[in-house]
């Protein structure tokens, strides 16, 4: 898998500029582009076949299982909540870091553009309101975006609203999108199954 782009949404204060935040943020990017299609092979290579159509493309829940695994590795807490000033839990996130600045936390986006909308809103309240130290979106291009299920939320369709997310006031915490691509394309590679449940319908 490879890293496409970067958007820095915020980047505020003191954790911004660690080398904490800068090897977490190498750590997140690297288990990114561990991520292998077929399974056991050192690249990501696609299925080329449009998801528009019921039984056709590929499925995103198996993409982002090789990211947790990457993730467990390194001791993240995997499906787990912020904690914030009061140490009451809030949010749900695929990974959660405890770090002495407050949590790092990581959404890999496997649902529609709605999903991805509702991922960086809370993604966007929790840093400006310090309850994270630093939140990463992960979230196909649209180059990627083509082969997946239908209607997954991609890069290209938030773009417009990141000059809205930047706007908000933030003295402390860091806030990313990684946009993600595959290495190759091929019909002598399998279709990432799908699943049926959860955010990974259709």
């Amino acid at each position: 898998m490879k890293i496409v782009h970067v958007e820095t949404i915020l980047s505020c204060g003191k954790y911004a500029r660690s080398k904490h935040w800068a090897e977490t943020r190498s750590a997140i990017h690297k288990a990114v582009m561990r991520c292998a299609w077929p399974p056991g092979s050192r690249s990501f290579t696609i299925y080329p076949e449009s998801g528009k159509k019921r039984g056709e493309g590929n499925g995103v829940v198996p993409i982002r299982d090789e990211f947790i695994k990457e993730l467990r590795k390194l001791e993240w807490t995997i499906e787990g909540k912020a904690k914030n000033a009061l140490g009451a839990a809030v949010g749900d996130f695929d990974a959660v870091l405890p770090t002495p600045a407050g949590p790092v936390v990581v959404e890999w986006e496997t649902g529609n553009i709605s999903s991805s909308h509702r991922s960086m809103n809370k993604l966007t309240l929790f840093v400006s309101t310090g309850v994270i130290a630093a939140g990463v979106l992960v979230i196909p291009s649209r180059k990627l975006y083509v082969y997946l299920t239908d209607r997954i939320g991609s890069y290209q369709e938030l773009e417009p609203y990141v000059a809205l997310w930047k706007s908000v006031p933030c003295e402390e915490g860091v806030l990313e999108i990684v946009v993600i691509e595959q290495d190759a394309e091929s019909k002598d590679v399998p279709r990432i199954p799908k699943t049926t449940g959860g955010r990974a319908k259709g």
